[in-house]
């Protein structure tokens, strides 16, 4: 009985790691398939919180506590603080290139009168 309990517990731990995979395969699905800019604009924002995701879980210990020494209470184990500050790097980073694409797609819009790729690239020759 318990064996079978542990062994859920195992799969359900790894279930994180199985939606981080379907985020990163949706996000290259869409960005590989979509001739919409905006839903490139927005797989690729998909594709670096999935990432941040990734990040996160490898950061995570199975029963650790915050990774501030004085706050930490009665556990011993702390989860890494490393990934977690190279994740809010990376959503400083991912919120800056997502503006720059929007701002591109509308100068992009503005020059073109769409944001169909297969549209803009026969209009530009």
């Amino acid at each position: 009985m318990t064996d079978s309990i542990d062994k859920t517990l195992d799969c359900l731990g790894n279930a994180s790691y199985v939606v981080v995979a379907l985020l990163v395969l949706m996000a290259l699905y869409a960005i590989l398939t979509q001739k919409n800019l905006i839903k490139i604009c927005i797989a690729v924002a998909i594709l670096g919180s999935s990432a941040n995701l990734f990040l996160v879980l490898l950061g995570y210990r199975d029963g650790g506590n915050i990774p501030i020494y004085y706050l930490k209470g009665a556990e011993e184990s702390m989860v890494l603080p490393t990934p977690q500050c190279l994740t809010l790097t990376a959503i400083v980073i991912a919120l800056a290139t997502t503006a720059l694409m929007l701002s591109l797609i509308i100068l992009i819009h503005k020059h073109y009168g769409t944001l169909n790729i297969d549209e803009i690239r026969r209009l530009r020759g």
